[in-house]
């Protein structure tokens, strides 16, 4: 599917969390979901189109062991007020301090694009206008996280494959996707 069709079904979509679109970009670590989430951002967002937020899942976990717990701070910090037709405020998770930081604050915008592992869950059916499950071989996905992070995050990156996997094995996350795309694939306009 191009990125001209996932916009048309996302801007042809009514509203389903208060005023706000629902986009989730969900799938396993290094498959291509920033780079998804970029494109389909930029494309809503064209000049004349529909206010965009992008926040990543990377931003909530709290470090690697994060994926368990990272839920509850999306509902309270992003979901629910949102669905409220309020501004939402979350807080990001500093890797190197190994803790949370500072504050983001996040005006309701017209679309809300969550990208990163788990950010596809049940609780977001009935919700989310489009679930997206991005996916690539484990062994590329393992090489982009080494690329990017270095070969000292192997434990770490391994550990985490096992955590999404357990994840959407219980979601059933690619079983529920509206669309699953190949992560190997260039992305066509």
């Amino acid at each position: 599917m191009s990125v001209a069709a996932l916009v048309a079904r996302v801007s042809s979509a009514a509203p389903m969390l208060g005023p706000v679109r629902l986009v989730c970009v969900d799938g396993p670590a290094g498959s291509g979901k920033t780079t998804l989430a970029a494109r389909l951002a930029d494309a809503l967002s064209a000049p004349g189109s529909l206010q965009v937020a992008v926040v990543h899942l990377d931003d909530l976990y709290e470090g690697w062991s994060g994926l368990i717990g990272v839920w509850g701070r999306v509902e309270n910090q992003l979901l629910e007020p949102l669905g409220r037709g309020e501004p939402a405020r979350w807080q990001r998770y500093d890797w190197i301090e190994g803790r949370f930081a500072d504050w983001h604050d996040l005006p309701v915008p017209d679309v809300l694009v969550l990208e990163g592992c788990g950010a596809a869950p049940q609780a977001v059916d009935g919700r989310a206008v489009l679930r997206l499950y991005v996916e690539a071989p484990p062994r590329l996905r393992l090489r982009r996280g080494l690329e990017r992070d270095g070969e000292a995050m192997r434990s770490e990156w391994v550990h985490w494959q096992v955590l999404e996997a357990a994840q959407f094995a219980t979601e059933r996350t690619r079983e529920r996707a509206d669309v699953v795309v190949d992560g190997t694939a260039p992305l066509l306009p």
